[in-house]
């Protein structure tokens, strides 16, 4: 059996929690920020968790 491997993209977007939870950053955040509003790009800055229905995907990339 071949070993198993990690998607070397989703490796540098994605990080476990302790809870189990998979932490992703927000989109839309590196170029053409003079149209964004203030608040929208403070809240593109925090980061966010991957929704229920992508997570097995993620999971599966990670070989979680």
């Amino acid at each position: 059996m071949p070993k198993m491997k990690t998607n070397s993209s989703a490796k540098k977007r994605f990080s476990v929690t302790g809870s189990g939870k998979i932490k992703r950053k927000h989109a839309f955040k590196s170029h053409i920020l003079t149209k964004k509003e203030k608040d929208r790009k403070r809240g593109l800055t925090k980061s966010g968790l991957v929704s229920k229905a992508d997570t097995p995907n993620v999971k599966f990339m990670l070989c979680i």
